[in-house]
């Protein structure tokens, strides 16, 4: 199979109107406006690129997980030498973390205290069957790894640094509040229960 032929099956997903790299000139563009456009993208697709930031991609990997499409290989390119690998880096599949609303991360994840911004964090939070916290605390970092058994969690430091990390499978939450934030991006509703999870299957990451 030549580049062109692998170039071919490759689709490029730009969210908000970002500039596409110049080292993705002449593929398929879909700007995502919705879920549907990904969708409809990932249908005929070997390969996904995402031109923007963790929570545009995080957005593409739920609805390949929702779709059951976690065979399509999915990269990330914000810049030129992103957008070389994207296109010629070997796809590896890793654990992919999703929480109770069925919603996937890539970077991180936190459980921070209810609104306003700053309010501590009261509650329990286990990972498998290891206590990370009980009691108060200034919030919960999650991140993926990249390895089993699939994701990791730290309680948070007053300056916002994660203080020993724990790895597990699952990281519970029970609380009296919270807010859940992935990727960077707020949740629309304060919850009382929180669960983030290795899903049965992992995706294939570029890179």
């Amino acid at each position: 199979m030549t580049a062109s032929d692998r170039a071919a099956d490759v689709v490029v997903l730009r969210f908000g109107q970002r500039r596409v790299p110049r080292g993705l000139t002449g593929l398929d563009v879909v700007d995502v406006a919705g879920s549907a456009d990904v969708d409809a993208a990932s249908a005929g697709a070997r390969r996904l690129v995402v031109v923007g930031d963790d929570a545009d991609l995080a957005m593409a990997l739920t609805r390949l997980m929702r779709t059951e499409r976690l065979g399509v290989e999915l990269a990330a390119a914000t810049g030129f030498l992103a957008a070389r690998k994207a296109l010629t880096g070997v796809a590896r599949r890793v654990p992919l973390v999703r929480d109770d609303a069925g919603i996937a991360i890539v970077g991180s994840a936190e459980w921070r205290g209810p609104a306003p911004s700053g309010a501590a964090l009261f509650g329990e939070g286990v990972v498998d069957d290891t206590t990370l916290f009980s009691g108060e605390v200034t919030g919960v970092r999650i991140e993926p790894t990249a390895e089993m058994p699939g994701l990791r969690a730290a309680v948070l430091t007053g300056r916002g640094r994660p203080h020993r990390w724990v790895a597990g499978r699952a990281a519970q939450l029970g609380t009296t509040g919270a807010r859940v934030i992935r990727d960077g991006v707020d949740g629309a509703r304060e919850v009382k229960r929180s669960t983030f999870y290795r899903h049965t299957e992992g995706w294939l990451r570029v890179g």
